[in-house]
């Protein structure tokens, strides 16, 4: 089984622009998120899929590999997509999945792509997963940059939003709080699927990909993962995420 792992990144970011590119202990973040990936062992290989010269040079100085992409894709599905095509074409060979891993999570550990997948090899239905974690204080529930998931009994998704779901209202025991994490593999066939489908209302309100497949009748199944990571969104969590790299365990092994 061929896996491989594509990370998008841009430097055009709304939020923060250049946020690929930004230092984190002398190393750009991009460099953090692709050698972390590169060390998982069950992937073929690792790209990076940018828009921007300055991305994709600097992946090849680093020795790894990086494809161009357009710079009018929307979506990070649609670029890694893109890429998928491309990187098939040259090698001549197909993909059976393809992990996406945000160019903006630098603690990302490659044991998490191995809990993302593993739903997948043992079941041929599953075609999509996402990983997902407990958010751990009221402030991180509210905050509008955590991607906040309800689940059915199944662990499949059954809503994303940024605002705080479920309610804290009427909440009169402990409340699920959990966020999703980027890391999402896609069966091969059904990435180039999900891009054909168009945009969807909800996922257009949200600002989340993965309503798409919801409003559409699909299942997303959710994984737990042991890890504790941080996505860069603004300038504070480059901050803390610099203070959390000193304490990384995986650090001293690429840098």
């Amino acid at each position: 089984m061929k896996i491989i792992s594509i990370i998008p990144a841009r430097m055009g970011s709304s939020r923060f622009p250049g946020k690929p590119m930004k230092d984190i202990l002398g190393m750009p973040m991009i460099g953090h998120v692709y050698k972390r990936v590169k060390m998982n062992k069950t992937l073929s290989e690792v790209y990076v899929a940018t828009c921007d010269k300055e991305i994709f040079d600097y992946i090849q100085s680093i020795g790894g590999k990086a494809v161009m992409t357009s710079d009018r894709h929307e979506r990070c599905a649609d670029r890694c997509a893109e890429a998928m095509l491309k990187i098939e074409d040259e090698s001549g060979e197909k993909c059976d999945i393809i992990v996406i891993v945000q160019g903006d999570e630098p603690l990302t550990f490659p044991q998490m792509i191995d809990e993302a997948v593993k739903p997948m090899i043992k079941d041929n239905n599953v075609t999509i997963t996402n990983l997902v974690a407990d958010i751990n204080t009221v402030e991180s529930f509210e905050n509008p940059n955590e991607i906040k998931v309800v689940m059915d009994k199944n662990n499949n998704a059954l809503y994303f939003s940024r605002e705080p779901i479920p309610s804290r209202k009427k909440s009169i025991s402990e409340l699920p709080m959990k966020k999703q994490v980027c890391v999402i593999p896609f069966k091969r066939d059904f990435l180039l699927e999900y891009n054909e489908m168009e945009q969807t209302p909800l996922e257009k309100i949200e600002s989340v990909d993965m309503m798409r497949i919801i409003e559409n009748g699909g299942k997303v199944k959710m994984c737990n993962t042991r890890y504790t990571t941080k996505a860069v969104d603004n300038e504070e969590d480059l901050d803390l995420v610099c203070e959390m790299m000193k304490e990384d365990e995986l650090y001293d092994q690429y840098r």
